[in-house]
């Protein structure tokens, strides 16, 4: 079975935040939301869950807003 192949996207698309009234932050991406207690657990997440879309993240952490 051939390979998948994934489109690359920036890493700028993704939007990292605090979350109000709670620990962690949180990214936003592409109609993906994910949680983590930092930006970069959260942007992490958000590099899985963009893959499972056929996409793949290239680039840095952002900084959170």
């Amino acid at each position: 079975m051939p390979k998948k192949v994934l489109k690359k996207i920036s890493s700028s698309k993704v939007e990292i935040f605090k979350i109000r009234n709670r620990r962690g932050y949180a990214a936003v991406c592409m109609k993906n939301l994910t949680e983590g207690r930092t930006p970069v657990q959260s942007f992490y997440r958000m590099v899985k869950a963009v893959k499972r879309s056929g996409f793949v993240l290239t680039g840095k952490v952002p900084h959170a807003q």
